[in-house]
C-alpha cells in the first residue's frame, strides 16, 4: 500500500531559560502543491513577520482540509522534572494524538536528533532537515510561532523580565532581570542554576 501522508516534525525552544518547549507537526497529503505557500524554510532563517504569515496560511489550509497540523508543549516544570529530551518526546506524543492518521499510512520526517514513537515505523531523522525538507520547515514554523505567542501571552504575568521581547532566551537583558528579580515559576530552574540570583520566587 502506498503512503498517503508525509509528516514533518520539529521542535522550538530547546535552549531558552524560561517557558515551554514546543513540538510542531504537519501532516501533508501526497500530491500537495508546495507552490501554495511561500517562504517555507527553517523558521530561524525567517523574520517574525514572515513566520506569522506562513503560520496564518497553515491555519487557513487546515480549516480547508488541505493539510493538518498540531503543536504540543511541555512546561518549564516538566523540563526541570524530566529533562529536555523527555519533555520534547512528551510534547511530540501529545501533538501526534491530536492528528487522526494511521501510522502505517505515513512517512515521518524529523529534524536533528528527534525520534517519533516506535509505532511510526516509517520514519527518518534528517540533520538540517528544517532547511532541506519543506514538511519539517513548516513544522518548525508552527512550533516557533506557537511557542512565541504563548510566551508573549504569559509575559504579562511576569512583566519584570521582558519575556515578550526575548521569548525566554538568555539575552543580556534577560540575565540581568533574573539577577535582579530572581526566578519566576515560568523559568526553567535546571537551565538557570549557574546564574547568580538575589532571590528566588
Amino acid at each position: 500500500m502506498s503512503l498517503q501522508y508525509t509528516i514533518g516534525i520539529d521542535e522550538a525552544g530547546r535552549g531558552p531559560l524560561a517557558g515551554p518547549v514546543s513540538v510542531g507537526i504537519v501532516v501533508i497529503p501526497q500530491g500537495f502543491d508546495w507552490t501554495q505557500i511561500e517562504n517555507v524554510r527553517d523558521s530561524k532563517k525567517l523574520s517574525e513577520k514572515k513566520r506569522d504569515a506562513v503560520f496564518a496560511q497553515v491555519k487557513e489550509m487546515a480549516a480547508n482540509k488541505l493539510l493538518m497540523y498540531s503543536v504540543g508543549f511541555s512546561s518549564a516544570e516538566m523540563i526541570d522534572a524530566h529533562g529536555i529530551v523527555r519533555a520534547i518526546q512528551s510534547a511530540m506524543a501529545r501533538a501526534l494524538k491530536n492528528l487522526p492518521v494511521d501510522p502505517a499510512d505515513c512517512e515521518v520526517l524529523l529534524d536533528g536528533s528527534l525520534v517519533a514513537p516506535a509505532h511510526f515505523t516509517n520514519q527518518r531523522t534528517i540533520i538540517g532537515g528544517d532547511d532541506s525538507e519543506p514538511s519539517i520547515s513548516l513544522a518548525s514554523i508552527c512550533a516557533k510561532v506557537s511557542r512565541d505567542a504563548l510566551v508573549v501571552r504569559e509575559s504579562s504575568n511576569y512583566p519584570q523580565y521582558g519575556l515578550d521581547i526575548h521569548k525566554g532566551y538568555g539575552t543580556k537583558m534577560h540575565l540581568e532581570n533574573i539577577k535582579k528579580h530572581g526566578l519566576s515559576p515560568f523559568h526553567r530552574r535546571s537551565f538557570c542554576k549557574n546564574i547568580m540570583v538575589n532571590q528566588e520566587v
